[in-house]
């Protein structure tokens, strides 16, 4: 046996997305991180050995501006360019490469930690180590650190630290929550295994072992569908385990999902319900991917009521989105539908107290293992959140280490720190502003080639007839004086129109009504059609505007979105697992669904100037939608046209980094795998070619270009730092969009 020790800032355990996350964040922060992992891929249940969907505060596209940016946003969008197939081993090289970018980062696949070498008594413990033994290489190894995370979902390190933690179901009086039961016990979610399938193009046949379940003498056909053409998530339903322990009865959980799924796969077959001559199986999982065991209790334990009410944490460090999602015990043979969800009216927001344990002093944790009750672990155990609490906790570490305190002594004495920090690095934090006094752009004076100054979408190549209530979305800076509306009408009639407002700036729903205008439309076409709202808040937010159904009239869309404009339609869209899933129809998220109509906006112009477009939106502070855009938008670019923006100082200041963020679109919903697909691979607001020009004794000079951009964030730094009174961010061409929309741009000396 070969025996070694490495010693590093900050160990993580577990190479799911949320210690990848942590690893990248840590590491980029100037931290010497050890990445540990017990299987031959990252990812986690995201990898090619397990196959899940990475789904997260989208909810499938159920919220608006709600994908993530940071870490977990990089790998989004390097995935949809990569990787538009949704190929599973592509994606699993998207994590490799980006863990592999980072010479900080020490990855250690292969390898199992099941020692732990703790100090101190149950109220407050230290973790001196951990060792791990390397599969196939025959090493022990024994990592030392200052700081260690738990990100194995199991929880098992900060188990064996003496961590501690909480196993299935809190009482209904604990936290107050509507959803828990009336006594605690010790039911978790089950786990499940996934098959891929795909046609041969000749006759095949599928002869089951002797181990396949006959799946008609169970409740399975039943309570849950199944179709010959669906494969991988498709099936996430076949669940199980819930009753029992879904680490130590993992083996029996796992024969048992391989039974049901020849079982199925034997019924599709050979039953003769089912168009499947063809049809083969391409893959079955052997790793069954865990939804759920232990949760460690931090400073703060999250619950339902915190999600649903949108609770504005004062340390939130994340945000998540996905509906609070828990399945029936007996999995898929419950007699019930596979899940019910429960909606909040928008995100919600992750405290940093729930990312580190309230009894061992030097432990962080993130993914499903987090502080959060069973109730609320139903939201946040989906990995696009997990990985966001990762990059948190990653990056809680390294400032731990940099500023000499304790994770707790960081929410005590340094949470403005890691708050500014995550939102330098364009992490998932929504509604805290940038206030970071290094940044030299916060006191520049900014003006541009031109702004959109009108909200107007006025060229239709479709037509949607008003048959459900429909609704237009659009922010409003400083007034609404008057909107119109065009469409045709098969008679004479009456349209009516509700504006209402969205409550919280991180809503998108209607909440409160503000004004109603109804007039009156003659027979005919493509008719403007006007009405009187009158609306002006008293602050940038966005306006709800219902259009009452009329089966008499037909609404003009258009192919071309319209940044910050959304389109929705109530109650015509059902949910797309609808006939598994038990949605609550009244929630509102659900009620107005924009899913059919992403970047396809009704036509429709606002009668006063906005400023939500201005130059100003660059430096604002706000790297994401909240209240607004957020985001500057030059006007439409004519062939071999450039826009630009200028930050300008009265004395000169040295620059030597410059972060420039541009506009990806965070309302558009991208998985790794693809259970759809964008007709884009690049997100056509991002810039393509622009150079960076500084004026240096009254000249401009070029002093970087970039070629083929496809990512939100670009950081520059330049080889030499230059004096310059001002900076010009000079856009030539888009991927795609008429035109430049660029979110901020930060720029800092030595």
């Amino acid at each position: 046996m070969r025996k070694e020790t490495i010693q590093s800032d900050v160990t993580i355990v577990g190479g799911g997305l949320a210690g990848v996350c942590a690893a990248v964040a840590a590491a980029r922060l100037g931290r010497t991180v050890s990445l540990v992992h017990n299987r031959p891929v990252l990812g986690g249940n995201s990898s090619s050995e397990v196959r899940v969907w990475v789904c997260g505060a989208t909810a499938h596209g159920t919220n608006r501006y709600a994908r993530e940016t940071g870490i977990m946003g990089e790998l989004f969008v390097e995935n949809q360019f990569r990787n538009p197939e949704g190929n599973p081993y592509l994606w699993d090289l998207v994590i490799l490469e980006t863990v592999r970018a980072e010479p900080n980062i020490r990855l250690f696949l292969n390898t199992d930690v099941h020692e732990v070498e703790a100090d101190g008594d149950e109220e407050q413990r230290t973790i001196r180590s951990v060792t791990g033994w390397m599969m196939g290489s025959e090493r022990q190894i024994r990592y030392e650190s200052l700081y260690f995370l738990d990100c194995t979902g199991d929880g098992l390190i900060g188990f064996l630290a003496g961590a501690r933690y909480r196993l299935g179901r809190e009482a209904k009086d604990e936290y107050g929550e509507a959803w828990a039961p009336e006594t605690a016990d010790d039911i978790t979610l089950g786990s499940t295994l996934l098959f891929y399938t795909k046609d041969a193009g000749h006759p095949v046949k599928f002869v089951p072992p002797s181990f396949a379940k006959d799946i008609a003498q169970t409740p399975i056909p039943m309570k849950r569908v199944i179709r010959s053409g669906d494969s991988g998530c498709h099936y996430w339903w076949i669940e199980w385990g819930g009753e029992l322990d879904t680490v130590h009865d993992n083996e029996r959980i796992r024969d048992e999902l391989w039974s049901v799924i020849y079982g199925i796969w034997d019924y599709i077959k050979n039953s003769g319900q089912f168009d499947a001559a063809n049809m083969t199986l391409e893959w079955v999982g052997s790793i069954p991917g865990k939804r759920e065991y232990r949760r460690f209790v931090g400073d703060y334990v999250l619950n339902q009521n915190d999600i649903i009410g949108q609770r504005q944490f004062e340390d939130r460090i994340a945000f998540g989105g996905w509906s609070i999602d828990l399945h029936p015990p007996q999995g898929m043979y419950a007699a019930e539908s596979g899940s019910k969800h429960m909606h909040a009216d928008g995100i919600y927001y992750i405290p940093y107290r729930s990312l580190y344990s309230a009894n061992v002093s030097n432990m962080l944790f993130a993914g499903r293992n987090v502080s959060a009750s069973h109730v609320a672990f139903g939201t946040t155990r989906v990995m696009a959140t997990c990985a966001v609490m990762g990059e948190a906790a990653g990056t809680a570490a390294a400032l731990c280490l940099e500023l000499g305190v304790s994770p707790r002594g960081m929410y005590e004495k340094e949470l403005e720190a890691l708050q500014q920090t995550m939102l330098k690095q364009d992490a998932s934090v929504i509604g805290l502003a940038n206030r970071d006094a290094a940044d030299l752009a916060r006191g520049a004076k900014v003006r541009a080639s031109s702004a959109r100054s009108r909200i107007a979408v006025e060229t239709g190549e479709g037509r949607y007839m008003l048959l459900h209530d429909a609704g237009i979305l659009l922010p409003v800076e400083p007034k609404l004086h008057g909107l119109e509306l065009l469409a045709d009408a098969t008679e004479d009639t009456t349209l009516t129109v509700e504006l209402w407002d969205t409550g919280l700036p991180e809503n998108y729903v209607p909440h409160r009504l503000i004004a109603t205008a109804s007039t009156a439309v003659a027979k005919g076409q493509s008719q403007w059609i006007p009405f009187p709202l009158e609306w002006e808040p008293d602050r940038p937010q966005n306006a709800f505007v219902i259009i009452r159904s009329n089966g008499k009239i037909a609404l003009h869309q258009s192919n071309e979105p319209f940044t910050g404009v959304l389109a929705f339609e109530r109650g015509a869209a059902p949910h797309a697992a609808a006939e598994l899933e038990d949605h609550d129809p009244t929630q509102p998220i659900v009620d107005w669904s924009m899913k059919k109509l992403v970047r396809r906006p009704f036509c429709f112009r606002a009668l006063s100037a906005t400023e939500a477009y201005s130059p100003q939106k660059a430096v604002n502070g706000y790297k994401r939608p909240y209240g607004g855009p957020n985001v500057w938008v030059s006007e439409e670019l004519n062939a071999g046209d450039e826009q630009w923006l200028e930050l300008s100082w009265e004395h000169a200041v040295t620059a030597e980094e410059i972060l420039i963020t541009w506009n990806d679109d965070v309302n558009e919903d991208l998985i790794n795998l693809h259970h759809h697909r964008t007709a884009f691979e690049i997100i056509p607001e991002l810039a393509k070619h622009y150079r960076l020009e500084a004026r240096i004794s009254g000249e401009w000079e070029t002093v970087y270009a970039i070629r083929d951009n496809r990512r939100r964030t670009n950081r520059i730094r330049l080889e030499q730092p230059v004096a310059t009174d001002a900076l010009r961010i000079t856009i030539e061409d888009t991927n795609g969009s008429a035109c430049a929309e660029l979110v901020e741009v930060r720029v800092y000396g030595k």
